[in-house]
């Protein structure tokens, strides 16, 4: 009997997830000019997560460290307009006008379609919640994506600080003081803080997918992570080249600071993406067809 019990509940689950197929294959737009459903989204996004999946190791590793030498663009422009203000505008002024020119290596990345950890925690989760992949499969995708993004940062790391002074356009001091901004408060401040980064980003992964043109995708990235900078929110990709360069720079900044930053922000990051937006968003669209049945 128990075994018999047991049998009905599988069956149950797997006519449930039949359900939730069927309903994300026959969700559609009005019309073509019409924003995305809710169910049209989530199967895109689905798909695209699935096609990740579907890649060779080398070839997410490549594309993971293009992402992180392309983040590194923002940090040279951060360092750059830094340098270039102090003297005219008040320090305290000079973090939050930073938040227009942050946006610009995560446009690179986004529309270069390299990949990048936090845009991408949210989409890699939803075919575990869809069942179509194992969570050992994500773990293993989400380490390939955070090694590739890493090193990417740190070459561009080493390239920066050679270069800025070289070129006049920013010094050590900048890349010290920009590091202890992002160090400036504890580490469970830290934590709450990359799970708001988190959150947006895995927002920002769902609302490119409701976008149909490049303008629109272009202003979506940049309010997003505008705000990011602007709030001072922690990411961890963009974070770890500011802490790594500082480390580098000033013996006032350790590898443990270092290593404390980075997992926790790390952490932050993935729970908010794939909780707020991935869980939140799916949950939704299946309690819909459980309202509806």
């Amino acid at each position: 009997m128990a075994w018999k019990k047991e049998k009905t509940e599988e069956q149950v689950a797997e006519e449930h997830q039949k359900e939730i197929d069927k309903e994300l294959r026959n969700s559609k737009s009005k019309s073509a000019d019409s924003l995305k459903t809710h169910g049209e989204i989530l199967r895109d996004q689905i798909i695209d997560a699935l096609e990740t999946y579907d890649k060779s190791y080398q070839s997410l590793f490549t594309s993971s460290l293009t992402a992180g030498l392309e983040i590194g663009f923002s940090y040279l422009m951060l360092c750059t307009l830094y340098f270039f203000l102090i003297g005219k505008v008040e320090d305290s002024s000079i973090i939050r006008i930073a938040a227009l020119v942050y946006p610009l290596g995560f446009i690179l990345v986004v529309l270069g379609q390299s990949i990048l950890f936090t845009e991408q925690t949210a989409l890699l989760t939803l075919p575990v919640l869809n069942k179509k992949r194992s969570i050992g499969s994500m773990l293993k995708l989400w380490g390939v994506v955070i090694s590739g993004n890493l090193v990417g940062g740190y070459i561009m790391s080493g390239i920066l600080l050679w270069l800025g002074p070289h070129l006049g356009i920013f010094d050590r001091d900048v890349v010290v003081e920009i590091a202890k901004h992002v160090l400036h408060v504890k580490m469970q401040v830290v934590f709450v803080s990359a799970i708001l980064a988190g959150w947006l980003m895995g927002l920002l992964s769902w609302l490119l997918a409701s976008s149909r043109d490049t303008i629109s995708r272009i202003v979506m990235i940049f309010v997003i992570t505008a705000v990011m900078s602007f709030t001072g929110l922690h990411h961890s990709i963009i974070g770890s080249v500011e802490v790594f360069s500082g480390m580098l720079s000033s013996p006032d900044i350790s590898f443990w600071d270092y290593l404390s930053f980075q997992s926790t922000a790390l952490v932050g990051n993935a729970f908010g993406g794939a909780t707020f937006v991935a869980l939140l968003k799916y949950r939704a669209f299946v309690f819909n067809i459980v309202a509806k049945n």
